[in-house]
């Protein structure tokens, strides 16, 4: 058959289709900020363009009726006069620059569980007043719209978190969407939210392929990548790879960036649900984001 050359017109879009091929299957990276002090501020964080989300970190006491209690460690005291609410401005920032700001609830450390759907309901009202689109007159960041909600539940019970990801995606309908991510634990499926993630409602999962030595990078390939595909079998939007940012961040886990860019990248980018690579947290990344960017 003779070649027979593009109009053209024709050549736009073939380059245009390549061009939006190329963009959407470029793989993003999430951090999580808020529990040192000495990691920098919000806005510095945002300003290193190595961030597509940043998960605040976290709502550590709320549910059965408790007092929510936010805990930014060193960055705000939530008890004094103006609490953290200094923070909305760095938020807004960070918002304009195109990047997603959750409020990450639960953590390694904290008092959290719900204890029925009507509690669920409850502590969706009042992430929905106090950090989301509602209105309350005590938000604690201050008058920021938030993107929505990270579920990042590693103790309590594994009850009605289900319920809260529904309630918290009906507010999202009647106004401004909610965004719902999760950090599950990599063995399949989640003991604490297993259920919740599959609501269909998770817009991202970035699970914790770190602390877990069945399923991470140092178990070996074939063990790695079984549980990469069960968990690309859940119904969400997107998965990513969540790693430790440095050896410091966590016991195990750690990969060093040149193994992720030759070996472990390669074999998962190329899944339909691959979404990135989540990183705990600013205070370790000292380098590690920057190196592997342009991989990811």
């Amino acid at each position: 058959m003779a070649f027979k050359p593009l109009t053209p017109l024709a050549f736009f879009f073939s380059i245009s289709i390549i061009l939006s091929h190329s963009y959407s299957s470029a793989g993003k990276i999430s951090i999580y900020w808020g529990q040192n002090g000495n990691e920098g501020t919000l806005a510095e964080t945002c300003a290193t363009g190595n961030y597509d989300f940043v998960n605040i970190a976290f709502l550590t006491t709320f549910g059965n009726g408790q007092k929510p209690v936010i805990n930014l460690a060193g960055h705000c005291d939530p008890s004094s006069p103006n609490g953290c609410t200094i923070l909305s401005s760095d938020i807004k920032s960070c918002q304009a620059k195109g990047i997603k700001v959750m409020l990450s609830i639960g953590g390694g450390v904290g008092s959290y569980y719900l204890s029925s759907a009507d509690d669920a309901k409850q502590v969706a009202s009042y992430l929905w007043n106090n950090f989301l689109g509602g209105e309350s007159s005590s938000r604690p960041l201050g008058d920021a719209v938030l993107d929505g909600i990270d579920f990042d539940i590693e103790g309590g019970t594994n009850l009605y978190w289900d319920d809260l990801a529904r309630y918290l995606s009906n507010y999202g309908k009647k106004c401004k969407k909610v965004y719902l991510t999760a950090a599950p634990q990599c063995p399949f499926p989640d003991y604490y939210i297993g259920k919740a993630l599959q609501t269909g409602l998770f817009d991202y999962v970035w699970v914790q392929f770190y602390n877990n030595p069945p399923c991470q990078y140092s178990a070996g390939m074939k063990s790695f990548e079984e549980a990469w595909k069960d968990w690309n079998s859940i119904p969400a939007g997107e998965i990513f790879l969540g790693l430790p940012a440095s050896p410091e961040a966590a016991g195990i886990g750690f990969i060093p960036s040149g193994d992720l860019k030759s070996q472990v990248l390669p074999s998962i980018k190329g899944s339909a649900k691959y979404g990135g690579v989540m990183l705990w947290s600013k205070y370790y990344d000292t380098g590690y984001s920057s190196a592997i960017k342009n991989d990811v």
